[in-house]
């Protein structure tokens, strides 16, 4: 039987799905804490060229990440029924194909960053490490989520560098913050896939933390929100600042009701709804330098 060639509209469909683009929470999960240190490190006024690098970057860098993934997954994504039509383990896509776009993509996102200084240079090679090396962190680390919160957040140091020449005690405070939410919100996320995981003998926080999930989610919230809480303090912020912790405290709470019987469409809510966690908290940045 003869297979029906691809249009061009439908190879870029499916680079679409493979980037996902057509799912764009994990560009914003990725860009929130970008843009915390991108109006920190430039006192809430940072230049628009710097803006532009780093948020055009975390869009590349996470499709990036997101091919990568379904490369290194592959072989598990075919056992779960939510993976299984992803464009590389369905056939769809070769798994040489997918490493090609993740350079491609990743290529780019280093000439992005060639006009600025030698230090975010520097620090761009351990943010490709981290970005490549996650998807393998599944297998043999228990809690891999702390690992994705580095992964995620490592846009935090490289924007102070990027403007400061420096990377300053908040600028990791920052970074261990976005640890914390990042293992908050990606354990409401594996407790959709809890029984896949122990099927396939994939580690993940919710399987860690047992029947302490929930428990450990929302302290995992009460931590970011307290080292936000002391980065505030550090940089002299004011009221409004601390106006959106607190909007970001009553969405941590509203998670809570969505995770606490462990459903599984509404821990996925959860999950998807911590965009507007990290949008609260860079509303009250940015709010709080402009009218300074």
């Amino acid at each position: 039987m003869l297979i029906k060639p691809m249009t061009l509209a439908e190879r870029l469909s499916l680079y679409l799905q493979l980037i996902r683009l057509n799912r764009p929470i994990g560009i914003l999960l990725l860009l929130w804490p970008t843009l915390w240190g991108v109006w920190i490190a430039g006192s809430g006024h940072p230049a628009w060229h710097i803006v532009l690098i780093f948020v055009l970057g975390t869009v590349l860098m996470r499709s990036a990440g997101c091919a990568f993934n379904d490369y290194a997954d592959r072989d598990f994504d075919k056992h779960v029924k939510r993976t299984q039509e992803r464009p590389v383990t369905s056939g769809r896509i070769a798994p040489r194909e997918a490493l090609w776009v993740a350079a491609s993509l990743a290529l780019v996102a280093f000439v992005l960053i060639l006009p600025l200084n030698n230090l975010t240079l520097l620090l761009s090679f351990p943010a490709v490490y981290l970005a490549a090396s996650y998807p393998y962190t599944k297998r043999f680390l228990a809690i891999p989520q702390a690992y994705l919160g580095i992964a995620f957040g490592f846009g935090i140091p490289m924007a102070f560098a990027a403007q400061q020449s420096d990377v300053p005690p908040v600028a990791w405070l920052l970074l261990v913050a976005n640890i914390f939410w990042a293992i908050a919100y990606d354990t409401e996320y594996a407790m959709v896939d809890r029984d896949e995981d122990i099927r396939l003998d994939i580690h993940s926080s919710a399987l860690l933390f047992g029947k302490y999930d929930v428990a450990a989610v929302m302290v995992c919230y009460a931590v970011t929100l307290a080292l936000l809480a002391t980065v505030g303090v550090m940089i002299a912020s004011g009221v409004i600042y601390y106006a959106g912790l607190m909007l970001a405290a009553g969405i941590a709470l509203y998670h809570y009701k969505l995770i606490k019987n462990r459903e599984h469409e509404k821990c996925f809510k959860a999950f998807l709804h911590n965009n507007w966690f990290g949008a609260v908290v860079f509303a009250g940045i940015a709010a709080d330098y402009l009218i300074r």
